[in-house]
């Protein structure tokens, strides 16, 4: 795990908060970007985009450590989850949920009444996350991630609001 046992992240955990993500965030949030997804991160133009366009955009830190990040926009009665990353020797200890739960609440304060988000078909470990936390699969979109062997399909989820 990178160094850390789980003792050590449990004892961390109480220090890691969610706060806005800055525009002095992105080359950290670009480094676990690229950590955690080996095929397409998101580049720091897109966040810098996310940022000016008014969306969710929050990082779970301890002081200059950001050990996750998401984004989401919210607008007209629905959100949509446009990214939720955890960098990696820190997922599987429930930084995801904490941070997708808060996202979620954040979008029911502002009135959505549902939640949208596209995964890749072959991210098990996010399809898991996502279906424990209500959501199902009601679409699909062909051709939707480029990855090394072309193109992969995106599973679209939704849940309903409040939690």
């Amino acid at each position: 795990m990178h160094g850390l046992d789980l003792l050590s992240v449990t004892a961390k955990d109480s220090a890691f908060k969610l706060r806005r993500m800055r525009p002095s965030d992105l080359e950290l949030v670009v480094q676990n970007e690229a950590l955690a997804l080996d095929e397409h991160p998101w580049t720091k133009r897109i966040f810098v985009d996310c940022l000016r366009s008014g969306y969710e955009c929050w990082v779970l830190a301890d002081g200059n450590m950001l050990v996750g990040h998401g984004v989401m926009s919210v607008a007209i009665g629905e959100c949509h989850l446009l990214t939720l990353c955890v960098k990696p020797g820190f997922q599987r200890y429930g930084y995801g949920r904490r941070m997708l739960r808060f996202l979620l609440e954040r979008a029911q304060r502002q009135e959505a009444d549902v939640c949208f988000l596209e995964v890749r078909h072959s991210n098990e470990p996010a399809k898991s996350l996502y279906r424990s936390m209500g959501f199902l699969p009601v679409g699909e979109r062909k051709n939707y991630y480029p990855s090394a062997h072309g193109r992969e399909d995106a599973i679209i989820m939704s849940r309903t609001l409040p939690l």
